[in-house]
């Protein structure tokens, strides 16, 4: 059975249609059909076929419906479920579900550049349609589901035309294009596929044209200009380019994160050699082999001791992740290949924002390597495969508690539990082989109370192991025991869990305690601050309960943190067991929090970057211990590195228990200090979206104030200029609200700060000057020098060269009186580019030498970087560019591992302009289009003007006098726009290189 949407609402059985009387049985099947696969609720079907006006018995009604439906086209169709009725996908093709299939399919291969398929496969997905879809169906719902069909239609029909333009045939698009956009006239990704279908025919005078309308039309009706992409697509037409694509990068080290190898690994021989000889196999695609067993079968430590034995043939990276499958809450894969391209060397702004388009790009970055990806614990075929390579060669090992049959082309091993001789020889590895030898029938009955199963075996054999004096029987007779306590447990986990009460009963209180309280967190490894921190212990006395929970087995211990502190770890099922164990403790958890918050900002303050007063002073110091502090001081960002998940996670479990002050304090302490310097920016906003939310619910106005601060922290380390304005303005009014003046004067000078970044110089004035009153009153020296600061570098940008230098040597003073060398570097290089834009080039350099100097004795590489570019500016404009390029690419480098797009701007420009400065148009032209590109998707078009002028001078260098004179003009209508110094600049001083920012 067919049914149609997309279009009249048909039901086709081999070819011929099978009439549906009546528009509510019609409108019935386009609902069900829509949600073909998912089962709909009688009461939202209710409401799309009636909507506001239902009939007096709606229930009665729409079962008469369903039975007219069912007596059309078969009882088979449509089916009863509990919460409502379901069309079975299996028992009908739906139309939309094969223009969706079609379309995914489409955009993954244009995705990964393969555009001929792209556009076969898209257009056979738009020839589905038969018109407007729901043609007959009406009603609130319709009108709504029309309007997102078509909707849909229109974006599948620019992808397609996205294809179309790869392949070069814009020419025969243009008549097609024109049309939409005389219907869509306003749709700017429309109208710059038509400037490209113009330009790639060879109509580039009416493409200009076509880009004029658009911008004039968004300017009159919107009061907006065009968006970035829309401007790319003009800047390509006036450089005579065709469209320009983004190649994938494959400069990053080769990822190793497989596990260590499990040293007393026993047994499981036959598995291993047949899943390593299938992915070592050359075949012409993927190997894919999928482990299955129940929990505790020793799945995880198979797959480990496998991928060490092939590991050295897959020279392109080994990709670990644990997808906590048999949790509550497994892993998503769009995180999961969040993770995996960063590993790649992809940019936290360089991954893209949905499931398919990450999937296509870790496909890609694959293509030509010989990777292994390992999926541990998963939960189903769906969680899978988005996550599998495509290219032959790669290999792919997953483990999960279910078979996944779905996985196609993949080898299934269903692990068993341990043969009896396996489950002794690992028995007796543990706890001695003569003991075991020595007591056969004790030993066997042991094993087969573990259920042969190698984490319970493991259990009780270094029980055994930690207590020679036992004899066999007395560990038998205990096990018999819990066994026949825990007969009401789910069969699978039966034995395990026995083996883990066992072990827990054995334990002494501080231990059974400090495992609740783990399972209450739910953390999966982490080090021994956290226990004590868990249990109100000094270090040393919590390193030792936790060294008789790894006497037990209850904890393994993991690579030690970058610190050389030993981490531990606890296994799936152990967490588990210690979840079901816990309480809420919210005493325990407030505490946890309060001693991280102490860590992070002792660990942060000592830290190659100094940092600014944040909201999270005076937190104390933590009560560490020589070795620990010793050890934080020796690596504070690698103990930043390690613990991220934890703090995430206190912040997260603090929220839920209500504890919004503990929360909000270490999500304000992480984003002032560690997320800030290391760009966490994915644990930064989680932990302040927690923490808000909580806040919120409270009603708790001073957290949700520096919560604000945070998040308005995170955009603008982001570039995301505008949401960093709309959070700290919010945060202002807040702290206005509540009287708190030293909230407000922080939450204030980032917004300033935010303000001027964004090109917004006037506002960011005024901002600052309100706040001059409130700074007086409070007298903190420390926010007064970066509100003094914050002045010079506005007047700086306003052109207001003299008072800016006054304000600057003002700046440098009051941070020299604070001994604040991480301020004064920053006012002085902010003096050596006032000099520079007065021309007093020798001054500049003066300063700007003094500036790179102190960055490099503090340590911070991201601002050396910065204070290496002002340098190298100067140095251009006094004829000694040659020596900054490695400076520049260094630097370049330096931007783009910390994810910092305005930096990575900033350099492009400076090597465009250095290539300017030698008269070298072409070279000067790629740096400076690739500059313009950053700006424009970071949305900061005050620079983006200052590039332009840059791009202007390459022009007419190269001798293109009419694009030169365009480019300055678009330029300078934004420095007229925004008031920059740049505003004043004659026309005629635009050819050559002129040094600003």
């Amino acid at each position: 059975m067919d049914v149609c949407v997309l279009g009249p609402v048909l039901a086709l059985r081999n070819g011929v249609e099978v009439p549906i009387t009546g528009r509510k049985p019609k409108a019935l099947v386009a609902v069900l059909a829509v949600n073909a696969g998912r089962v709909v609720s009688a009461e939202a079907l209710i409401s799309a076929l009636w909507g506001a006006d239902p009939p007096s018995d709606p229930r009665a009604r729409l079962h008469s419906l369903v039975s007219a439906v069912r007596s059309a086209l078969g009882g088979e169709l449509v089916v009863r479920r509990s919460a409502g009725y379901l069309l079975v996908a299996e028992a009908a093709r739906v139309d939309l579900q094969v223009f969706a299939a079609r379309v995914a399919s489409g955009r993954s291969a244009l995705a990964e550049e393969r555009f001929q398929q792209a556009a076969e496969e898209l257009l056979a997905a738009l020839e589905l349609w038969r018109g407007t879809a729901l043609l007959d169906v009406d009603g609130e719902w319709a009108v709504a589901e029309r309007d997102r069909l078509a909707e849909t239609r229109l974006a599948v029909s620019e992808d397609l035309a996205d294809a179309r333009l790869a392949l070069g045939e814009g020419a025969e698009l243009v008549a097609e294009l024109t049309a939409q956009v005389a219907e869509h006239p306003l749709r700017e990704r429309l109208r710059g596929q038509l400037v490209l279908a113009l330009h790639q025919a060879g109509r580039k005078a009416e493409a200009l044209r076509c880009y004029e309308q658009i911008r004039r039309l968004l300017v009159e009706e919107l009061g907006i200009e065009p968006g970035a992409e829309l401007r790319a697509v003009h800047a390509q037409v006036l450089r005579g380019d065709g469209p320009r694509r983004v190649e994938p990068r494959h400069n990053a080290p080769a990822p190793a994160q497989l596990p260590p190898d499990i040293s007393d690994f026993t047994g499981r021989e036959e598995e291993i050699t047949r899943l390593a000889a299938h992915l070592l196999a050359e075949q012409g695609t993927i190997a894919v082999a999928a482990v299955a067993g129940k929990p505790g079968s020793g799945k995880s430590a198979l797959a480990i001791r496998v991928c060490h034995r092939v590991r050295q043939h897959f020279d392109g990276g080994q990709f670990y992740v644990n997808l906590r499958g048999a949790t509550a809450s497994p892993q998503q894969p769009s995180a999961v290949l969040g993770r995996f391209l960063h590993a790649l060397g992809v940019p936290e702004d360089g991954v893209p924002a949905g499931l398919d388009e990450r999937a296509a790009l870790f496909r890609s970055l694959l293509a030509g390597r010989r990777a292994l990806v390992v999926l541990d614990d998963a939960a189903d075929e769906g969680q899978v495969r988005p996550l599998l390579p495509g290219a032959a060669g790669c290999a792919v090992l997953i483990t999960s508690r279910r078979r996944l049959g779905a996985v196609a082309g993949a080898v299934h091993v269903d692990l068993p539990v341990f043969a009896d001789t396996e489950a002794l020889a690992l028995l007796g590895a543990l706890a001695g082989p003569e003991r075991v030898a020595a007591q056969p029938e004790q030993a066997a009955d042991i094993v087969r109370l573990c259920g042969h199963l190698p984490l319970a075996v493991r259990i009780t054999g270094a029980r055994l192991a930690a207590r020679p004096q036992w004899p066999l029987a007395e560990l038998q007779g205990r096990l018999r025991a819990q066994h026949r306590l825990l007969n009401e447990l789910v069969l699978g986990d039966l034995e395990v869990r026995g083996s883990l009460m066992l072990s827990y009963e054995g334990l002494g209180e501080l231990e059974r305690i400090a495992l609740r309280r783990l399972g209450m967190l739910g953390v999966t490894d982490f080090a021994g601050w956290l226990v004590a921190a868990l249990l109100d212990l000094p270090p040393q006395a919590a390193d030792e309960v936790l060294e008789r929970l790894v006497d037990a087995t209850l904890l393994d211990t993991a690579t030690p943190d970058g610190t050389g502190a030993v981490r531990y770890t606890l296994h799936d099922l152990t967490r588990e067991f210690c979840r079901e164990q816990a309480e809420p403790e919210p005493e325990a958890v407030e505490r946890c929090t309060r001693y991280a918050a102490a860590l992070v900002e002792f660990a942060t303050h000592h830290m190659p970057r100094g940092t600014a007063p944040e909201l999270t002073r005076h937190l104390g110091q933590p009560p560490l211990g020589e070795e620990v502090t010793r050890r934080l001081l020796t690596n504070p960002t690698a103990w930043l590195d390690a613990e991220g998940s934890v703090l995430v996670g206190l912040v997260e479990r603090a929220s839920e228990l209500g504890l919004v002050t503990a929360a909000a304090t270490l999500a304000a302490t992480l984003s002032s200090s560690a997320f800030s310097v290391r760009n966490h920016f994915s644990q930064w906003w989680h932990t302040h979206s927690a923490a808000l939310d909580a806040a919120h619910r409270s009603g708790d106005r001073a957290s949700e104030a520096s919560l604000l601060v945070g998040l308005g922290n995170l955009r603008f380390e982001q570039d995301r200029l505008d949401e960093a304005v709309d959070y700290l303005d919010r945060a202002r009014t807040i702290y206005r609200e509540t009287g708190d003046d030293y909230g407000r004067a922080v939450a204030q000078l980032k917004l300033c700060s935010a303000q001027r970044e964004w090109g917004r110089l006037r506002p960011a004035l005024s901002t600052l000057d309100e706040l001059t009153p409130v700074l007086s009153s409070l007298g903190d020296p420390q926010l007064s020098a970066r509100a003094v600061h914050g002045r010079a570098m506005i007047l700086t940008e306003l052109g207001r060269l003299p008072a800016a230098a006054q304000e600057c040597e003002r700046a440098v003073a009051a941070y020299q009186d604070l001994d604040d060398r991480y301020g004064q570097a920053l006012a002085i290089r902010s003096t050596g580019i006032i000099h520079r834009a007065l021309g007093e080039l020798d001054l500049a350099e003066r300063d700007c030498v003094l500036a790179r100097r102190m960055m490099s004795e503090i340590g911070d590489q991201h601002m050396l970087a910065y204070a290496t570019q002002s340098l190298s500016k100067v140095l251009i404009r006094q004829g000694r560019g040659a020596q900054v390029l490695d400076w520049l690419t260094d630097c370049l480098r330096t931007c783009h591992e910390v994810q910092d797009g305005f930096g990575q701007a900033l350099m492009l420009r400076t090597l465009g302009e250095r290539e300017l400065a030698d008269g070298r148009a072409e070279a000067a032209l790629d740096y400076l289009d690739r500059a313009v590109q950053w700006w424009s998707g970071l949305d900061l078009p005050l620079w983006r003007a200052r590039t332009l002028r840059d791009v202007a001078s390459a022009q007419a260098l190269a001798g293109d006098s009419a694009a030169a004179e365009t480019t300055w003009q678009e330029a300078l209508a934004t420095f007229r726009r925004y008031g920059s110094r740049e505003a004043g600049e004659p026309a005629g001083g635009r050819v050559g290189v002129r040094v600003t920012g």
